[in-house]
């Protein structure tokens, strides 16, 4: 079972945000979308949720997304947007609990709150945590949606935009590894994200963005070379590899255009 989207045009106005974009994501995969700030990274990824209006065909499991009501497609994929304010003072557990479905055991809510870090956070209100913590609060929540990556032998799907941007290392890396347990159990993952090494370290798969186009969607090898890099961000950027780990990305002062 796979994602499979094709032709994806998504226009703001007049201004064409996603030009004939065709992308590929695989379950038991990390699926990657990097590219630089406004190349149409979070258009793409709302585009492939179903959450912005578009024109071309997005298949998740062989289904067209748009013959899909909205809480089926709830039950298929859950999405974490960059930022999700709330006005009213709901406690951690309360939010958790909105992405637990109605036929689920309402333990996992504190099951998922472990898993990112934030274990007997719920009681305290949500509007008292920092950024990072709202965040992953967020992710438990749609953790708790997909909670079994395979369901009745369909995969389920996490759609996650730029998680780690608000977090420390040591959380960055505790959320990807989720996401790359969530894959290792037979589910899909998109997820946008801007830390290179990070998506060296933990994507199957990369696609590359700029201008609204995909340049590339390869193996992160093969799509996050020195040229191909230096070229999307404007300025020098070496790959390079060390002891241990495939390779890095290092930026370089000698030029920014």
């Amino acid at each position: 079972m796979s994602l499979i989207a094709k032709e994806i045009d998504v226009v703001a106005g007049k201004k064409a945000l996603l030009k004939a974009v065709s992308f590929k994501a695989s379950a038991g995969k990390i699926t990657a979308i990097v590219g630089p700030s406004g190349a149409g990274k979070s258009t793409l990824i709302s585009a492939l949720s179903g959450d912005v209006p578009y024109s071309g065909t997005v298949t998740l499991n062989d289904i067209n997304i748009k013959g899909v009501t909205a809480p089926s497609l709830a039950q298929l994929r859950a999405v974490l947007a960059q930022a999700t304010p709330l006005a009213f003072p709901f406690t951690v557990f309360e939010i958790v609990r909105l992405g637990v479905p109605a036929d689920a055991d309402i333990n996992i809510v504190t099951r998922a709150l472990h898993n990112v870090g934030l274990a007997g956070f719920e009681g305290q209100y949500y509007q008292s945590l920092s950024g990072g913590e709202q965040q992953r609060v967020q992710l438990a929540r749609v953790l708790c949606q997909v909670w079994q990556p395979v369901k009745d032998g369909v995969p389920r799907w996490l759609f996650l935009d730029e998680p780690v941007s608000s977090l420390d290392i040591g959380q960055q890396l505790r959320v990807m590894q989720n996401a790359r347990d969530f894959a290792d159990r037979g589910g899909g993952v998109v997820v946008v994200m801007h830390d290179l090494n990070l998506t060296a370290m933990f994507a199957d798969e990369v696609a590359l963005i700029v201008g609204g186009e995909l340049v590339i969607q390869e193996t992160p090898a093969m799509a996050l070379t020195s040229e191909r890099l230096s070229a999307a961000y404007g300025c020098d950027v070496r790959v390079r590899t060390a002891p241990e780990i495939d390779f890095f990305v290092l930026p370089q002062m000698t030029r920014v255009s």
